[in-house]
């Protein structure tokens, strides 16, 4: 059973939330239900399931008035064996996204405060802005919290470590302390695993059934082919196909030198006005990653956001590696992939590691296209660049920010060993499943 740091985040909740439901999103098959249905059997003495993608006709609940006692009564006339303990219940609504009214409802069952409630789903942000008549959000009696695919740590946690392991490594960053020259060769070996396999928990579980790469992969072109039908189903028509073909560019868009999104790449002549549609339903269904540019490498970085800039990176490197074919696993892993696609490839796990720790993506370029800095990032007022070197290398464009005065330090990820010159800190790559310091 793999084990999850939501599971801390529905704890605390629990203890501290008032009057307030919890709303979980995240991607598709990233767990959502089934952690929560493990801590709605596990933490409470009665738990209670609304599926409205396997019920549809659960929407009836919510017919009519929106009140409390109104809504509890429906459940238990529509949920077969369903009881209300006050104090004691959790009722989880799951794949939300399919009733808009139930989302609507957490304002009176926050009020009311019988039951603890939950809802999930997926493209949530996206079907509410869809509804013409799409009733009003329940703006101060909710918390968010965002699942995504299984982090590096958690993905340790699957192939055998316990959390002293993990704290351990946290401590050598801290400390600015090298890491023994074993452990760092085993931990660089496990995030090429990481890369190849993902954190999607289907494909994680599968891989640890033997550490199989080949049961691994057949759970990822599941997904994959998954993913691919929720564009079909879920997108505006106008939108579908021009969805799908931008999501199906990412190994082109990655394989570049310059790693900014360019829709000449999905389609030739291709253009913002014919492709941003869609770019902006792929970002909001959480199927990808954004990194905005800016125009400024400067403090506060929102402000010099170029919108006409970006980048894109699959939610999940597992995924990621579902587009292209088997063989490339084994070069990821035994560390034999050259050239640009491995840099890409490289950016996109850093990527997607800092969104596990709830950072902003954006990245600069200089005019010139001479200096770029893959990840920036605010630490105490001021920003932090981030340059990811998929082996080794020089720095040249991280080296030009440390020279300024307002930089105060900046962050080279390699494969090698911890270090520090000067404001530059060198760090492995598998470190940046922690918060840089």
């Amino acid at each position: 059973m793999l084990k999850r740091k939501m599971a801390d985040r529905l704890g605390d909740w629990k203890k501290s939330h008032g009057a307030k439901c919890l709303v979980i999103n995240g991607a598709r098959q990233v767990g959502k239900s089934f952690i929560v249905d493990r801590f709605g059997e596990s933490a409470y003495e009665n738990y209670i399931k609304i599926d409205f993608v396997e019920h549809p006709e659960y929407s009836n609940i919510f017919e009519g008035a929106l009140s409390a006692d109104r809504i509890y009564s429906n459940i238990t006339l529509s949920v077969p064996g369903a009881h209300i303990v006050p104090g004691k219940t959790l009722v989880f609504f799951d794949e939300i996204q399919e009733c808009p009214a139930a989302r609507a409802s957490f304002k009176y069952l926050a009020q009311d405060g019988r039951c603890d409630v939950i809802g999930s789903g997926s493209l949530l942000g996206m079907r509410f802005r869809e509804l013409s008549d799409a009733p009003s959000l329940p703006v101060g009696y909710e918390e968010q919290a965002t699942l995504r695919p299984l982090d590096f740590e958690e993905f340790l946690w699957a192939r055998g470590y316990d959390e002293d392991a993990t704290r351990q490594l946290k401590s050598y960053m801290a400390n600015l302390e090298a890491i023994p020259r074993a452990v760092h060769e085993t931990m660089m070996r496990l995030l090429r695993e990481y890369l190849v396999v993902g954190g999607m928990p289907a494909v994680v579980r599968a891989f640890s059934n033997g550490w199989d790469f080949g049961a691994a992969h057949e759970e990822q072109l599941a997904l994959h082919t998954l993913y691919l039908d929720d564009i079909a189903r879920y997108a505006e028509p106008a939108q579908r196909v021009k969805a799908r073909a931008c999501y199906l560019s990412l190994p082109r868009q990655l394989a570049k030198e310059n790693t900014k999104f360019q829709y000449a790449v999905v389609e030739k002549r291709g253009s913002a006005r014919k492709f941003d549609g869609a770019v902006d339903w792929l970002v909001g269904s959480d199927m990808v990653l954004r990194c905005q540019a800016v125009s400024a490498p400067d403090y506060p970085l929102v402000a010099y956001e170029d919108g006409s800039r970006f980048r894109l990176y699959a939610n999940d490197t597992g995924l990621l590696m579902a587009m292209y074919d088997f063989s490339m696993k084994a070069t990821v892993v035994e560390n034999t992939l050259k050239g640009a696609t491995k840099g890409g490839l490289y950016e996109n796990l850093i990527a997607c590691m800092l969104s596990a720790n709830n950072e902003a993506l954006r990245y600069w370029m200089s005019k010139s296209g001479n200096r770029e800095v893959e990840f920036l990032v605010e630490r105490n007022g001021a920003v932090a660049p981030i340059d990811v070197k998929s082996s080794r290398g020089s720095t040249v464009s991280l080296d030009s920010l440390l020279d300024r005065e307002d930089v105060r330090v900046g962050y080279k990820l390699i494969d090698g060993n911890v270090g520090r010159f000067g404001k530059k800190v060198t760090l492995p790559l598998y470190l940046a499943m922690f918060p840089l310091p």
